[in-house]
């Protein structure tokens, strides 16, 4: 009698959690943890190219020295920052993560318009690969960036709406962070490439 009523037991409260949204919240967390590693990951990628650009620019442009030590800087600052999945748990640390990478963003936009002014820096083979790589990865960034906001979006919805929120409180789930709107027109922004400008006059 005994064992049936343990047994009883355990079938209704694998039920009650079905039924309150408990799997959907499972489901909709690693969604997010899934969208957030692939986010970092091409984030990652755009780091591991600056080194390569930069030394290019540098080849041609030596003088620009603000601008390359800028980007330098920017990307020293992304480094910095340890990049976890923990990280969309933590909307302070999630803040500066995206303030980071937005300084980055805005750091090599300058770079490439002012490596538009060295005719010879764009003929070179080196440089035009790195951009098409790099001009590949923004997109990416995009791409993931937009699956993570709607991984949010969707988990969020679950943990505020009754009665799955009631289920959310019991085991701990939050809402977790995403781009603002500010951030994203910001971020989804790639670096403009016009190699059609007039070449700069001699001397600069």
């Amino acid at each position: 009698m005994l064992a049936r009523l343990r047994i009883f037991t355990f079938m209704t409260l694998i039920f009650l959690l079905q039924g309150c949204g408990y799997n959907t919240l499972q489901s909709t967390d690693e969604k997010i943890k899934a969208a957030w590693a692939e986010v970092l990951n091409q984030y990652q990628r755009r780091a591991d190219l600056i080194p390569n650009l930069v030394n290019t620019v540098k080849g041609y442009a030596a003088h620009e020295k603000e601008v390359l030590t800028e980007v330098t800087n920017a990307r020293a600052r992304v480094g910095a920052i340890q990049a976890t999945p923990e990280l969309i748990d933590d909307p302070a640390a999630f803040q500066k993560f995206t303030a980071a990478q937005q300084a980055m963003s805005s750091a090599l936009s300058r770079l490439l318009v002012v490596a538009e002014k060295y005719p010879d820096l764009k003929a070179d083979n080196l440089y035009r690969d790195l951009l098409a790589q790099l001009e590949g990865t923004e997109n990416r960034i995009a791409v993931a960036r937009n699956r993570y906001i709607k991984a949010v979006q969707e988990y969020n919805l679950v943990v505020r709406k009754f009665p799955t929120n009631l289920t959310a409180m019991l085991f701990g789930f939050t809402v977790k962070p995403t781009f603002s709107v500010a951030n994203e027109q910001q971020l989804a922004k790639p670096p403009q490439v016009d190699f059609n400008l007039a070449p700069a006059p001699s001397g600069q």
